[in-house]
């Protein structure tokens, strides 16, 4: 199966249905009251993270999705039926963003956890909703709200107890096909590893896994090599399992150097992953010659403070020894992060940071313009050639502040006020008619 790590895709909610503009009409009942009935919620669009799905592939080649509308609301105060909700699942660990913004909506590490990236148009609300003691037989209802559309960036970043990392053709891949069931494809040559590669490690009664990734080069937190393809996917690791080929091999390195290159690398991309626990592996001590160089490196990390470990992934030497330290080690950071981690509870609704926020552009003498998604929605659900219709939310978005926002920002009656797709003359209205929402 492909790997794939990221994608873009279009996620679109579905309408709102409008409400009825509706009279009952009964026999021997001349002046029947109002009776629309409302319209239908449209659907979400939801992400789900789901354990059993391990790349993005299906969002590589199916870019738009789209939630069903509701219906209309009809006579007699018969409701309309709320959209079904479209729930797209993406694997445990990815990472969305809004992609006008570049606003993180949500993090989904936790199996089941979802999240409502736009959200469905509420349903007009029927004539008989807007009765007041005032306003008897309202000859007006409500549009469907608009749904939420947006783009999304997805970006897988695997989940793992531990990250083997290192220069290419360390034995990284070796080395996973020997800690587990694990099968990458293991060839002498850099980059081997193209895509990740998970094995779930079981020692005794403990269990972990641990992630082969791209090989790093020089220069890789800057996008060479395979750059931030690899370094995204040890963000999550609680333990880094630094490989080094004892041999040189590769470019004819230094041990001790390629140890203080690769942790560079890793600070340069992210801070915190300098003080990431690490566990440095020196690889192929099966490699007559090799003796001296493992010397050496075992002595840099002990004035590093890091444990070292001499094995050989090609003959199994040093290798239990080392999948005892790591089992304990993680098994030390888990109960250390779930003290410090929140439970997981409920369903996030995202909810852009603009949405509520009212302002106000002067464009002229005389001209203003009002932008807010609340408030543009409002007019968009108006009638707007039904005068009590427009009355209302005329009085509406008094009570929502626009018009404290026009006045602030110096208009005056007469002005000509721009807001979504409608113009009209500033007429201060104050504070509204009594509150029917």
């Amino acid at each position: 199966m492909m790997f794939i790590d990221e994608a873009r895709v279009n996620v679109v909610a579905g309408n709102g249905g409008a409400g009825c503009r509706s009279f009952r009409r009964e026999a021997h009942v001349p002046k029947g009251g109002p009776d629309g009935g409302d319209g239908g919620h449209g659907g979400d669009v939801i992400l789900r993270a789901d354990q059993s799905i391990s790349t993005l592939l299906d969002y590589h080649f199916h870019r738009h999705f789209k939630a069903q509308r509701g219906t209309h609301g009809q006579g007699a105060a018969c409701h309309g039926a709320d959209g079904d909700p479209l729930v797209l699942p993406v694997p445990v660990g990815t990472l969305v963003r809004d992609m006008e913004t570049g606003d993180v909506i949500a993090d989904l590490v936790h199996h089941d956890q979802k999240v409502v990236v736009a959200r469905g148009g509420r349903g007009g609300r029927g004539n008989r909703r807007f009765v007041t003691a005032t306003r008897r037989a309202p000859a007006f209802a409500e549009l469907g709200e608009p749904a939420e559309e947006r783009w999304i960036d997805l970006e897988l970043k695997l989940l793992a107890d531990a990250a083997l990392v290192g220069f290419p053709s360390a034995g990284k891949s070796s080395l996973i096909a020997r800690m587990s069931a694990a099968r990458p494809k293991i060839a002498d040559y850099p980059f081997t590893t193209l895509v990740p590669n998970l094995g779930v490690v079981s020692v005794g009664d403990r269990s972990f896994v641990v992630a082969d990734v791209p090989g790093l080069i020089e220069g890789a937190s800057e996008g060479i090599g395979l750059g931030h393809a690899f370094l995204r996917h040890i963000e999550r690791t609680s333990l880094i399992l630094h490989v080094v080929d004892l041999t040189g091999s590769y470019e004819q390195r230094d041990p001790v150097s390629d140890l203080q290159v690769i942790n560079a690398e890793l600070a340069a991309h992210a801070d915190e992953l300098a003080d990431r626990p690490q566990i440095v592996i020196g690889n192929k001590i099966d490699v007559p010659g090799t003796e001296e160089a493992s010397e050496r490196l075992a002595a840099f990390c002990e004035e590093q403070e890091r444990p070292y470990f001499a094995v050989s992934a090609a003959t199994g030497q040093g290798m239990d020894s080392l999948l005892r330290a790591v089992a304990e080690r993680v098994h030390e950071l888990r109960a250390a992060s779930a003290v410090q981690e929140p439970a997981y509870e409920g369903i996030y609704v995202y909810e852009p940071p603009t949405e509520h926020t009212i302002t106000v552009e002067r464009t002229g003498a005389h001209s203003y313009v009002v932008h807010g998604g609340s408030v543009e929605r409002m007019v968009i659900m108006t009638e707007m050639d039904n005068d009590e219709a427009v009355a209302h939310l005329q009085h509406r978005l008094a009570r929502a502040g626009v018009e404290t926002a026009l006045t602030a920002a110096g208009a005056e009656d007469g002005d000509t006020v721009s807001l979504g797709a409608v113009s009209f003359e500033f007429e201060a209205v104050g504070g509204g008619e009594p509150d029917d929402e």
